[in-house]
């Protein structure tokens, strides 16, 4: 997949990359290089496209070999209960391929019945699958 269909100079393509790459929004881009804010916008638009269309195509990639299992919760310190399920946490349950690739995904808990779905779709059966001993991986044969 390209960018298709842009009027806009090559060259003002490349810095508008350029800017994208760096963070700058689209008006500020816009502004420097002097074109209207709107060819900036669309133009960031299309770059964003690009990135989910070759994301989305390496989410289907099934992981085989030795493949690492882990799970997190990420947000900060709060009072109240500590720990697994504590308020405002967010779950996060990674895949790593030794020597490889990394697929995370935001789950909504950390149990057996939400992982095992993810497990089954993205790793090939007979992988080495190497865990902690969380209990929701004993499911695992």
């Amino acid at each position: 997949m390209k960018i298709t269909h842009c009027k806009l100079k090559k060259s003002i393509q490349k810095r508008l990359l350029e800017f994208f790459v760096l963070e700058v929004t689209a008006r500020s881009a816009a502004d420097i290089l002097g074109i209207q804010p709107d060819s900036a916008i669309l133009f960031y638009h299309k770059i964003r496209q690009i990135i989910d269309h070759h994301l989305s195509i390496e989410a289907d990639e099934i992981f085989e070999g030795k493949i690492e299992l882990d799970e997190s919760d990420f947000g900060g310190h709060r009072k109240g209960k500590r720990g697994r399920g504590a308020a405002g946490k967010v779950a996060v349950f990674g895949i790593l391929k030794r020597q490889g690739k990394v697929f995370t995904v935001v789950v909504e808990n950390t149990k057996s019945e939400t992982l095992l779905p993810v497990i089954k779709r993205k790793i090939k059966p007979d992988s080495w699958v190497y865990t902690d001993t969380y209990r929701s991986y004993d499911a695992l044969e």
